[in-house]
């Protein structure tokens, strides 16, 4: 991937799933070398800084100075996610059609079942 810039975003969720793939706290290093290790150890820590100020990280209290945790798990996160944009839309009903609607079949048979059994 060297030679093409990656947005803040995309970068962001490349450290959270480098997060998400243990159980364990890492430090800047250790997500470095998970994503790859073509990023600097700066950018990384810069990474990590701005997901601490967004409430997205944790940063370990007990035992290993630096290192950071999830604050939620990855699909705690997503429904999050979904939620903030349903929050920001003045007409939610047109935004969850249009997701119901381009659900693929396997997806919509599940939402259906969830919908049932809440």
């Amino acid at each position: 991937m060297a030679g093409v810039r990656r947005g803040a975003g995309q970068l962001e969720a490349e450290v959270l799933g480098a997060l998400w793939s243990t159980d364990r706290p890492l430090t800047p290093s250790e997500v470095q070398a998970r994503i790859g290790g073509e990023l600097a150890y700066n950018t990384v820590h810069t990474i990590l800084k701005r997901l601490w100020d967004k409430g997205l990280v944790i940063r370990d209290a007990d035992g290993r100075r630096g290192a950071y945790r999830p604050a939620r798990d990855a699909t705690e996160q997503a429904a999050q996610t979904m939620h903030e944009v349903l929050r920001r839309e003045p007409d939610r009903a047109a935004v969850l059609e249009r997701f119901v609607t381009a659900l693929a079949p396997d997806d919509e048979q599940m939402l259906r079942k969830l919908l049932d059994a809440s």
